[in-house]
C-alpha cells in the first residue's frame, strides 16, 4: 500500500505540473488580455472614455505580460511551489478597478465551496443508495415506477431552474429565506453552534438542487447493477443457507453494485465546484464557481488558471481516494504496481 501511494503521489505531482501549463495556456488563447479589461474598468469607474497605448504598454510591462509565455508560466508556478503565491487578480470580485491576491480570493471562498460539495455528496449518497436498493429489490412495483419517474425528471430539469423554483416554494410556503449562506444576524458573527446550524439550513436547498441530477443518475446505476447481482449463484446460495434477505443484499451484491459510486468520486468533486457556478449565482452563494466564470470572461489568467489547477487537483485526489476505497470495499480489487488489479 505504501509503495502504491508513493507512486500515485509522484504521478499526481507530474500530472499537476503538466496541467498547470495547459491551464495557463488555455487562458492565453482568447484575443486580448487582462490589460484591456483593466483599463476599461478604470475608465468606467471614473466616468472616462477611451484608452491610451501608453497606459496599456506600461501596465503590460509592469505585470510582466510582455514576457514570453513560458517565462510567465514558470514565474507563476514557481511562486505557487515555493511561497503558495498564486499571483494577482487584476480585477476584483466586484468588477472594480483594483484587484487583490488570488490566494485571498480563493481562501475566502474555498471553505464554503468545500462545505457545499461535502454536504451535496452526503445528501446524494443518503438518498440514492437506499432508493436504488429499494428499486432493485421491488422491481416493477409502483414504488419502482415512481422513483424511476422522479429520476428521469431530476435528470431533465436544469439545476438553475430547480433553484429558482426551490427559492419560491421555500419562501412562499415555508417562510424560509433562500439565498446566501448565512442569515443576516450570522453574516459577520464569529463561529458558534448557532452559526453552523444556520449555515447547514442554508445549504439544504443548494445541496438538493446540485444533487438532484447526480442522485437520479446514481439511483439508476445502482438499481441496474444490483439487478445483475441479485440472481447470481452466491446470492442464491447465501439465501438457501438461511441468511436473512436484507443481510444477504447488504453484505454481498450491494458491495459489488456500489463500485460506480466510489469510482465516481474523482469526477464528482470538481464537477460540483465547476457545475455549481450558475446555481451559486442564482442562490447568491459565495463559492468559487462565480469567480471562475468572471475570471474567464475577463481573461484574468492568474485567477482562472489557479482555479482550473485546483479543479484538476480535486480530480487527481478524488481518483486516488476512489482507488483506495474500491480496494477496501471490494475484496476482488487489489492495489498493484500498475494501479487497479483485476476484478
Amino acid at each position: 500500500m505504501t509503495a502504491y501511494l508513493v507512486r500515485r503521489t509522484l504521478l499526481a505531482a507530474f500530472t499537476l505540473f503538466v496541467i498547470s501549463f495547459v491551464s495557463f495556456l488555455i487562458t492565453q488563447i482568447p484575443e486580448g488580455d487582462i490589460v484591456d479589461e483593466y483599463i476599461l474598468a478604470i475608465h468606467e469607474t471614473r466616468g472616462l472614455h477611451g484608452r491610451t497605448d501608453f497606459e496599456m504598454d506600461a501596465l503590460r510591462e509592469l505585470w510582466g505580460l510582455n514576457d514570453p509565455l513560458l517565462q510567465q508560466w514558470a514565474r507563476w508556478i514557481w511562486g505557487i511551489a515555493t511561497e503558495g503565491d498564486f499571483g494577482f487578480a487584476y480585477l476584483n470580485t466586484t468588477g472594480g478597478s483594483s484587484g487583490q491576491p488570488v490566494r485571498d480570493i480563493i481562501t475566502s471562498r474555498l471553505p464554503y465551496t468545500i462545505y457545499l460539495s461535502i454536504f451535496t455528496v452526503i445528501t446524494t449518497w443518503v438518498f440514492s443508495i437506499p432508493v436504488g436498493i429499494y428499486s432493485a429489490v421491488r422491481q416493477n412495483t409502483l414504488g419502482d415506477y415512481a422513483f424511476t419517474f422522479l429520476g428521469f425528471t431530476g435528470l431533465a430539469v436544469p439545476d438553475f431552474l430547480l433553484g429558482l423554483v426551490s427559492m419560491y416554494v421555500a419562501y412562499a410556503y415555508f417562510d424560509h429565506s433562500v439565498g446566501g449562506i448565512f442569515s443576516g444576524e450570522y453574516l459577520n458573527a464569529p463561529w458558534s453552534v448557532g452559526r453552523v446550524i444556520d449555515m447547514l439550513q442554508h445549504l439544504i436547498i443548494p445541496a438538493i438542487v446540485l444533487g438532484t441530477s447526480g442522485t437520479a443518475g446514481l439511483i439508476r446505476i445502482l438499481r441496474n447493477n444490483l439487478l445483475d447481482e441479485l440472481n447470481r449463484p452466491y446470492v442464491v446460495t447465501a439465501t438457501a443457507k438461511g441468511m436473512p434477505a436484507w443481510r444477504v443484499i447488504v453484505k454481498y451484491p450491494v458491495r459489488v453494485a456500489i463500485n460506480p459510486f466510489i469510482s465516481g468520486i474523482g469526477s464528482m468533486l470538481p464537477g460540483l465546484v465547476s457545475g455549481s457556478a450558475i446555481v451559486s449565482i442564482v442562490l447568491s452563494l459565495p463559492t468559487l464557481g462565480p469567480i471562475f466564470l468572471e475570471g474567464i470572461a475577463k481573461q484574468d489568467a492568474m485567477l482562472s488558471g489557479s482555479i482550473i489547477l485546483m479543479l484538476t487537483s480535486l480530480s487527481v485526489v478524488g481518483v486516488l481516494i476512489s482507488d483506495i476505497l474500491l480496494a477496501v470495499v471490494d475484496p476482488r480489487i487489489k492495489l498493484s504496481g500498475s494501479g487497479r488489479g483485476g476484478d
